[in-house]
């Protein structure tokens, strides 16, 4: 009997500020890599699946990212004190209506 599966693992890489597509508040995003790998005999063994997303630590709100939007926020973070925090709004670049409008009372 053959044992295989999948496990996936998250990989925080860094932490940013920027405005958040879903809330609107600019708040510290989490850039996540998720990676999830291919068991035999529960031993990880090839990675089948690589994504990159950000999550608001504000209101839980993820988007996906692409590899090289994820390497150049963690190539602006890490590239000294002068570039610490990335222009707000300027990561992830949200299409219009992605997430749903949130309308406050009259």
């Amino acid at each position: 009997m053959v044992i295989w599966g999948y496990r996936t693992k998250m990989f925080q890489l860094v932490l940013a500020t920027f405005l958040c597509g879903r809330c609107g508040n600019p708040a510290a995003h989490a850039v996540l890599k998720r990676v999830t790998k291919f068991t035999l005999f529960f031993i990880p063994l090839f990675p089948i699946n690589v994504k990159y997303l950000t999550q608001c630590t504000f209101c839980g709100g993820q988007n996906r990212i692409t590899r090289e939007q994820a390497d150049q926020i963690v190539a602006q973070q890490q590239g000294g004190p002068d570039q610490g925090q990335g222009q707000p709004g300027q990561y992830p670049q949200q299409q219009p209506g992605q997430y749903p409008q949130q309308h406050q009372g009259q």
